[in-house]
């Protein structure tokens, strides 16, 4: 099968490159010809663990191709994947539906041959309505079906995700869009992974209620984790104890500074936009929107806290930029706002991270880069372990005692134990533990 990609951006390109290793015929298009030349040459516009491999592979097996001219891009292909970004839009925080109507009208004004238009990008309930609409008026003859098939990526483990997937979700209205994605999907059957077919708009929502839901977790454990605090509590053995009941799970249930990245901030935000709406007000996720944002600054100050409470002229390491290891996406990260909370308490703030300091550089220009985590903790008055990197798990103790100004380490993602970094001479603080 001929399968058409619109964005080579993160659902794009692992997306796409999956299809390919499928064993399906894939051309990713982009508008962006610096992206097309780069992933020409074999450079990935993204960081994610595996893409770069498979990518090539597939290259070279002649199933993945990359071209900046839809009307040829599509040509003959009988699913054509809309995966272009629906960031939140300034002032009211809807998302931005621009590019995806864009590629529909584009879309429709080439199409030539009976086609099922598959909306990968994450849209409000509602759009496919629209995108079938555009294409419709300016394709009235051909055949041609708008389905929603929303993506579960994680960032780091994308690749895994696509091809061993929880479920897959379609929403469809007609009989030609379902056949259509039952033979694009047709080689995970091998793997029993479970396809759900919806209405179209039960797929939409289903996409931000998954959000949703996932912030939620992760927002009452924090809560939790600071009345942990408060009473003598450990987090993680509350984590523990809900997390093996069987109706709430382990998963979103580790504590630390809060959610960021490229989906539950937009996502939750649009969640809140919709419902507004349709006049049917989320109270729960409005909390938990107001919770996280207020979460990452209270990062900033509880370090604050452990330098004695005034952090002017101190040094302060940082360990860690991205939102989550194995990526190097700064969007909405918590490190930005707890890197300008401890600038704007006097601090001078030193970061490493293995992959996010390029894309960090323009989002947090009050802080200086490290080559490595030895060169950002020397002379610190405090270091702060942000995201969670297998390089910040094993640091060598005596090293970084030895060069620290003050041996003071700031766990927010509970990284170490406790009584070991105590027993080292650590003034040691982490989140939802004493």
């Amino acid at each position: 099968m001929k399968i058409a990609m619109v964005g080579s951006g993160y659902v794009g390109l692992v997306s796409g490159a999956c299809l390919a290793d499928f064993g399906h015929d894939v051309v990713c298009i982009d508008k962006d010809p610096a992206k097309i030349a780069s992933l020409l040459d074999g450079v990935m516009p993204i960081y994610e663990p595996g893409l770069a491999e498979l990518v090539g592979a597939n290259v070279r097996a002649g199933r993945l191709a990359f071209t900046t001219d839809l009307a040829a891009g599509i040509e003959g292909a009988s699913a054509i994947f809309i995966a272009v970004g629906t960031p939140s839009r300034r002032g009211d925080g809807h998302a931005d539906l621009t590019f995806v109507y864009e590629v529909a009208r584009e879309v429709g004004a080439n199409l030539k041959t009976p086609a099922t238009i598959v909306t990968k990008s994450t849209v409000p309930v509602g759009t496919g309505d629209e995108v079938e609409r555009i294409i419709g008026e300016a394709k009235p003859g051909v055949e041609f079906a708008v389905v929603s098939n929303p993506e579960f990526l994680r960032e780091g483990a994308a690749i895994s995700d696509f091809k061993r997937p929880d479920r897959i979700v379609i929403g469809a209205e007609s009989e030609f869009g379902r056949q259509v994605m039952s033979e694009v999907y047709r080689p995970l059957f091998l793997n029993k992974a479970p396809i759900l077919f919806t209405a179209r708009r039960s797929a939409e929502l289903i996409k931000y209620a998954a959000n949703a839901f996932l912030a939620t977790k992760i927002t009452f454990i924090n809560e939790m984790a600071d009345l942990c605090e408060k009473v003598g509590a450990d987090v993680q053995d509350v984590s523990r104890g809900i997390g093996l009941d069987g109706r709430i799970g382990p998963k979103f249930l580790h504590a630390g500074p809060g959610y960021g990245g490229s989906c539950f901030p937009k996502d939750t935000l649009a969640l809140l936009k919709t419902a507004e709406d349709y006049d049917s007000p989320t109270r729960i996720v409005e909390a938990v929107v107001k919770v996280n944002d207020s979460r990452k600054r209270a990062m900033g100050r509880k370090v604050v806290e452990a330098l004695g409470g005034d952090a002017r002229g101190k040094k302060v390491a940082m360990l860690g930029l991205t939102f989550k290891p194995n990526t190097d996406d700064m969007r909405d990260s918590p490190s930005i706002a707890i890197a300008q909370a401890l600038d704007d308490a006097g601090a001078k703030v030193v970061a490493y991270d293995p992959e996010g300091m390029e894309l960090a550089k323009p989002l947090m220009p009050e802080v200086a880069m490290a080559a490595n985590p030895y060169e950002a903790i020397e002379g610190a008055d405090a270091i702060v372990i942000v995201t969670e990197w297998d390089a910040f798990r094993a640091l060598d103790l005596k090293r970084v005692k030895d060069i620290a100004k003050a041996p003071v380490l700031v766990d927010l993602r509970n990284v170490y134990d406790p009584a070991e970094l105590r027993a080292e001479g650590f003034t040691y603080v982490s989140v939802g533990r004493v």
